[in-house]
């Protein structure tokens, strides 16, 4: 079996992404849909939203719950917000999706879940985007979005020719497939693999060491990051990176094992200015461009 390529700046600057004609325009640098927030949670929109521009994305479309929808335009006023209906629990209401349909085939890359608190809502959501989905259209499923293809009973994997990411951690993966989470943690790379095989979509098993895994058996494996990334809306900024970087035109494989670098680096540069704890994660996007200059972007 291949064994893992290590996440460092080597093989970062090895494997360089992808970067737009220097006459091009913003169309050119790729656009995304984020599919994100509720009532509760409008910060996770807001933080995907600019991790995904710091990221290079050139066109970032946010699709929220109508209540909040006001408050993510005037935090990120270099996005289109669109506003949709939301359910009795402040989530996106699975029907509101055909407000969506028209502009799916113009996308480069689709991020859904940040902050998606209503998790039976997200995962119907998340289906029929999914069923809406041409071949070889890119999609990141993070938090309670990835519910909608990896229920424990049945695993239906991703439908025939569609790109995906899923972005678990250990909880999480526990929670879609129904290992315990003790033994994710002990066998984390063998279960991302597996679990990428049979779902047919790449797995960046997140935490202390995140092991990145492509559909066909490739394995990537990034250790790092300081404790000040376990605070509220870290994965957030993780997913936007991701999406950014998908919409800019990496594979999916590259573009998980650039964002977790990309983040872990970001932690340990705001450490560095401010101390180990008490950064916020709407800190880390704005040192994603100083970080892929330094690489070689």
């Amino acid at each position: 079996m291949q064994q893992p390529v290590i996440i460092d700046d080597n093989s970062l600057r090895d494997w360089p992404l992808p970067m737009p004609d220097e006459s091009g325009d913003k169309e050119e640098r790729g656009r995304l849909l984020i599919v994100a927030g509720s009532a509760q949670m409008p910060g996770a929109a807001i933080i995907a939203g600019n991790a995904a521009l710091r990221a290079g994305a050139g066109k970032v479309s946010i699709a929220t719950t109508r209540s909040i929808a006001p408050l993510v335009a005037l935090a990120i006023p270099e996005s289109r917000v669109i506003a949709l209906e939301e359910t009795a629990a402040g989530g996106i209401a699975p029907g509101a999706l055909t407000a969506l349909e028209s502009m799916l085939a113009k996308l480069d890359a689709i991020l859904i879940g940040p902050g998606m608190l209503d998790e039976p809502a997200t995962c119907e959501l998340a289906s029929r985007l999914l069923s809406m989905m041409k071949e070889d259209m890119r999609i990141i499923l993070d938090a309670a979005a990835m519910g909608a293809i990896c229920n424990a009973q049945e695993n239906p994997g991703i439908p025939g020719g569609v790109q995906a990411l899923l972005t678990p951690h250990a909880g999480e993966m526990a929670h879609l497939t129904g290992i315990a989470k003790g033994d994710v943690a002990a066998d984390a790379a063998a279960i991302a693999r597996r679990m990428a095989a049979q779902w047919r979509a790449t797995v960046a098993l997140k935490g202390p060491i995140t092991h990145v895994a492509a559909p066909d058996g490739r394995l990537w494996r990034h250790e790092g990051g300081s404790i000040g990334l376990a605070v509220s809306g870290s994965g957030d900024a993780l997913a936007g990176i991701i999406g950014g970087l998908t919409a800019r035109g990496a594979p999916l494989e590259q573009a998980a094992a650039w964002g977790v670098a990309l983040h872990a680096r970001a932690g340990d540069r705001l450490a560095e200015a401010s101390g180990p704890l008490g950064y916020l994660a709407r800190d880390l996007p704005s040192q994603v461009p100083m970080l892929m200059h330094a690489l070689g972007d």
